[in-house]
């Protein structure tokens, strides 16, 4: 378990804002060259992408090369989904559609072992080096990994209050499309609505002492966040950087 990663990563957002996008690629040398390039995260999608937890391993090792931090966005927060996701070593899951308190303790729970949660036990595995880890180690050491919580719409705003109340939090991650189409205004991210709802989340993290992060894929909106305090910054799709890089040079070259 490749902590030292994760603790670089927890002092550089207490300090400031931290980059990474979600990645649909079954192809380490994408995740790879994200690390070389600076990125300080990678969310290594299994809700919208195809990538099987099998091949997924590799994805987690190629980060881990570059020293960015692996985060699995896993399918829901039933526990073989987070399990697997921290079985095969990610330091991070990003649980989506959480809509109450009940969701986040069950998603939290599924994340860590006892005292602090009821995580599967299986030391035969990648994270715990396939058994080579001393076990209270492991256990320990399993623990540290980051719990982020995607709010995505109507219901999570109006239990708000009783899903920031759940202990084990380390980000609130606000999910801007699916917040969008719940606000009846599908795709419109940038609404006037929808910006005054994340805001109305974000302040409240701040005030708590929570970290908040979001999607964005233009520099402008990636700006605006930045300026209301969103820390963990979420910057478009592997796929759709890759298609606006070649999309210039086809321009370009015309």
């Amino acid at each position: 378990m490749k902590l030292d990663i994760l603790e670089s990563f927890r002092k550089k957002i207490a300090e400031g804002p931290v980059f990474g996008p979600f990645c649909k690629t079954g192809d380490p040398a994408f995740i790879e060259a994200s690390g070389y390039a600076g990125f300080d995260f990678a969310i290594l999608d299994t809700e919208h992408g195809p990538v099987t937890y099998q091949a997924m391993q590799n994805n987690i090792r190629a980060a881990e090369v570059t020293g960015m931090l692996p985060v699995i966005r896993v399918q829901d927060f039933t526990e073989p989904s987070i399990g697997k996701a921290l079985d095969i070593g990610a330091l991070g899951v990003q649980v989506p559609q959480i809509t109450c308190a009940e969701d986040a303790r069950t998603a939290i729970a599924h994340a860590r072992f006892f005292p602090a949660g009821e995580r599967g036990v299986c030391r035969f595995v990648r994270a715990a080096n396939y058994s080579s880890m001393e076990r209270s180690e492991y256990f320990k050491n399993a623990n540290q990994i980051l719990v982020i919580l995607q709010l995505e719409g109507q219901k999570a705003i109006d239990n708000l209050e009783e899903i920031l109340a759940v202990p084990g939090i380390d980000i609130i991650f606000i999910g801007p499309y699916d917040l969008s189409q719940s606000l009846g205004v599908p795709g419109q991210v940038t609404h006037p609505t929808v910006i005054a709802k994340m805001t109305e989340i974000a302040n409240r993290c701040a005030e708590l002492g929570i970290i908040v992060g979001t999607f964005v894929d233009t520099p402008e909106t990636c700006a605006m966040w930045k300026d209301a305090g969103v820390k963990y910054m979420s910057y478009s799709v592997d796929v759709g950087i890759y298609y606006e890089a070649c999309k210039a040079i086809v321009d370009a070259s015309k």
